[in-house]
């Protein structure tokens, strides 16, 4: 594992290079958005399609307005809440953004991270950065160093941040004609809490997987997928008793509970049993049981409100066949 520090990685970025950050959502593969040989390099060592967009990440509302033709009133609102924080913006995107960035779409996504690492690393540098999660394209989403490792290799140089304090996505939120708020992705802030400040904000209906409808990350149908196959059970309990005797399978309780004997290998996302606590844990859990050599892992579906949405998103993708 190549671990550099903030000025060593500022070098690799002036240089057109690639360099695994940490963030307070997930860690992302940066480069200089600037660049279409560093953005390239990204597409490549992800082995992501081109119609799949890119995150620009700022460190300050100057730079913003390099980026965008204009932001719109209810973007402002959204903004003065949430960033720096873990929320995605589509905004009508100025020349200086490459096609490349937004597959060709006339919008781009922006965000302003929280984590203290990416600040200081964006501040030290003239151009913005493109940051898509620092793994290969539909596999596990990284929260700590040894998972960009395990997922692109020792060529990716890596700023060690530690574990990533959230754990999901960046919610990715743009606007309909009438410029009323659309959650494109859900993520970390839940639908709920972007309606506290504007209730009219309204999840997207992803009714198919055409290129044309992807205008934002995390929109593929398969996504945040392990090696190992994932089902979704209506009780772990009853799926053990009726095949645990004949298969190895890896088990995500969403909180601490007596293991079934017949589970392989258990994992609890929760001590407290808080929705936060099981989207900081998700990731990591299922790095971990993908690695033991099992014939598939089950969870059950959570309370599809706040977070819960969010994390059964992430698990309805992850556990989609090709």
């Amino acid at each position: 594992m190549k671990l550099i520090s903030i000025e060593e990685a500022v070098n690799f970025l002036k240089r057109a290079k690639v360099v695994a950050i940490p963030t307070e959502t997930v860690y992302g593969l940066a480069a200089n958005a600037f660049s279409d040989t560093a953005v390239s390099r990204v597409f490549q060592t992800k082995g992501r399609p081109s119609y799949n967009p890119l995150i620009v990440h700022i460190a300050d509302y100057e730079r913003l307005l390099d980026l965008v033709t204009s932001f719109p009133e209810n973007a402002k609102i959204l903004a003065d809440k949430f960033w720096p924080g873990p929320l995605t913006l589509l905004l009508p995107k100025r020349d200086s953004i490459s096609d490349q960035i937004t597959a060709g779409n006339p919008t781009v996504a922006i965000r302003m991270p929280s984590h203290p690492i990416a600040q200081s690393l964006l501040i030290k540098i003239d151009f913005p950065l493109v940051a898509p999660s620092a793994n290969r394209f539909k596999h596990i989403s990284p929260t700590k160093p040894s998972h960009v490792f395990d997922s692109l290799g020792a060529e990716v140089p890596i700023i060690d941040g530690g574990a990533c304090a959230l754990g999901l996505e960046s919610t990715i939120v743009g606007f309909d004609d009438n410029s009323t708020p659309v959650v494109f992705r859900q993520g970390t802030i839940s639908l709920e809490s972007l309606q506290e400040v504007l209730p009219e904000t309204y999840l997207l209906h992803q009714s198919s997987n055409t290129k044309e409808t992807i205008v934002a990350p995390g929109m593929v149908k398969k996504h945040y997928a392990p090696n190992t196959p994932l089902k979704i059970v209506d009780s772990i309990e009853n799926h053990l008793e009726e095949f645990g005797r004949g298969s190895q399978i890896g088990v995500i309780y969403a909180t601490q509970t007596e293991p079934n004997k017949l589970a392989s290998q258990t994992v609890a996302l929760s001590v407290t049993g808080t929705p936060s606590e099981m989207a900081e844990s998700l990731y990591a859990a299922l790095h971990h049981l993908d690695k033991q050599d099992l014939d598939y892992l089950i969870i059950e579906r959570f309370e599809n409100i706040g977070l819960g949405r969010t994390l059964n998103d992430k698990i309805n993708r992850a556990s989609k066949e090709d």
